[in-house]
Parts: structure tokens; sequence; C-alpha cells
């Protein structure tokens, strides 16, 4: 049986996915977790996972509604994208994402 490969992303100001990821195995699933800095740099890894064949990529609850989009428009209709969603965060001191700096391009 082929596993699942699942792509994930959470966005933090100071990331480094370079550093801050990781590949958590088991019999079923692959999950590719990275952390991004940025909008912009969550588009670009969202490429990335859509190209390694990623059957959907999870975005964090620190993607706004703009960063969804953002991140849909970059991989195109053939990945799905899901959110775990907040539309103020509990620990984003009841903000969206959108309202940060690393939501801007």
């Amino acid at each position: 049986m082929k596993k699942l490969l699942i792509g994930f992303l959470l966005v933090t100001e100071h990331a480094d996915p370079r550093r801050d990821c990781a590949c958590i195995e088991n019999e079923d699933a692959v999950l590719l977790f990275f952390t991004v800095n940025s909008y912009a740099q969550g588009e670009q890894y969202a490429k990335v996972l859509a190209a390694l064949g990623c059957v959907g990529i999870e975005l964090c609850p620190g993607f706004g509604n703009e960063g969804v989009a953002r991140i849909q428009k970059a991989v195109g209709p053939r990945t799905p994208v899901g959110v775990v969603r907040f539309d103020i965060h509990p620990a984003l001191d009841h903000r969206s994402g959108d309202s940060f700096p690393y939501s801007r391009p």
C-alpha cells in the first residue's frame, strides 16, 4: 500500500524552514513539516510540497484568510489546501495571522 504524503506549514516570525522542519512517518503516511517566516516563504514551500506529490497541504491557524488564499493560488487547484481554523487565534493575542507583518508581500 502506498503511503500518503502530506505537507504541513506553520508560520512564525523567526522561522527558518531549513532548520525548523521535520519528517514524521508511520505505516500509513509521511508528514513533511516546515515552519516558514512569511506568507511569501509559505508560497515557495507549498510549491515544493506540491511538486513532491503531497496529496494535500495543511496550514496552521497563523495563516489568516489571505494567507490560505495565497497558498492555494500558489499550488493551484490540483493540490488541496486545508487549514486548522481560528478566525482570531488565542495564541496570537486574539488576532488573525493576516494582521501580522509576515503576512505582507
